[in-house]
């Protein structure tokens, strides 16, 4: 927010007054007007998002572009928690992973956190911490994580009419938890979309992210074939999907301490998103 300037009133005309008193006023040449300068216009700059796509559909965004002077790739961690998990969190299963969260800031890997917006309302003070930080950025993956298609790996789905709703939703549990600037990204709970979906989100000018690269890291337990199966599949440009939830899971830490140095010996620098988005030649 950009605050009002305060008016300063001067005090050279009480010093002036008081010199006259004492019959030692100088006398004072008036000073040469100056033309007023216009305060200087601050830019801002906005995230960059796709155009579009056909008939105005939300346009879906897989991976950056493949060629260019340097190799850059995309790690994106879904923050997951259903609508309906609460009794689950009560009893203690934790669906973050703080360890992670330190893990990508000791390595200094930026990246995407896509973020339900019922995982926010559970670990608020997570959520601001991770949406203040400058190697992170926080965008949106869904209130609920019910799916927005049919027989989407058996998650409850939300109805057509409710998917604008859901994402909006998502938006507001953020700004309460204190994220200030989530990025006009969605991704799909489960990844699964349909023309219905994209036509239902045409109007909250999000870019819809998927990958290109999946991790494998749900539900497993053996962190090495997941770092192999991620070091398999990244080509520049490469946008990785992996989870930021601990009970869901537990072996991505380790996968993330395997990978990063690899990557990086390869010739690889870690973007996020935002920065794949606007190397494909994005609209801002």
């Amino acid at each position: 927010m950009i605050r009002p300037l305060r008016r300063v009133t001067a005090v050279c005309a009480l010093a002036a007054a008081a010199l006259t008193a004492c019959g030692t006023a100088p006398s004072v040449s008036p000073a040469p007007q100056q033309a007023a300068h216009p305060a200087p216009t601050v830019a801002v700059s906005r995230p960059p998002t796709l155009a579009p796509g056909p008939a105005g559909l939300t346009p879906v965004f897989e991976h950056g572009p493949r060629a260019g002077r340097e190799k850059t790739v995309a790690l994106t961690f879904d923050a997951d928690m259903t609508a309906d998990q609460g009794p689950r969190a009560a009893r203690g299963e934790r669906f973050d992973n703080p360890g992670l969260i330190a893990a990508l800031r000791a390595l200094k890997v930026p990246a995407t956190v896509f973020m339900t917006g019922r995982w926010a309302e559970q670990y608020p003070v997570q959520a601001r911490s991770i949406g203040r930080d400058p190697l992170f950025e926080i965008a949106n993956h869904s209130y609920s994580h019910y799916a927005f298609t049919g027989d989407c790996y058996g998650l409850p789905t939300v109805s057509a009419e409710r998917m604008r709703a859901d994402v909006e939703r998502a938006y507001a549990a953020f700004r309460r938890a204190g994220v200030r600037d989530a990025m006009p990204y969605f991704r799909f709970p489960g990844g699964c979309y349909d023309r219905q979906a994209l036509k239902a989100l045409s109007g909250t000018g999000v870019t819809a992210v998927q990958w290109d690269v999946v991790s494998g890291d749900a539900f497993a337990t053996d962190a090495d074939a997941v770092a192999r199966q991620v070091l398999d599949g990244v080509r520049p440009g490469s946008v990785v999907v992996l989870h930021c939830t601990r009970s869901a899971a537990p072996t991505t830490e380790r996968v993330v301490r395997t990978v990063v140095p690899e990557l990086r010996a390869r010739g690889y620098r870690f973007v996020k998103v935002s920065e794949l988005i606007g190397a494909t030649g994005a609209r801002r």
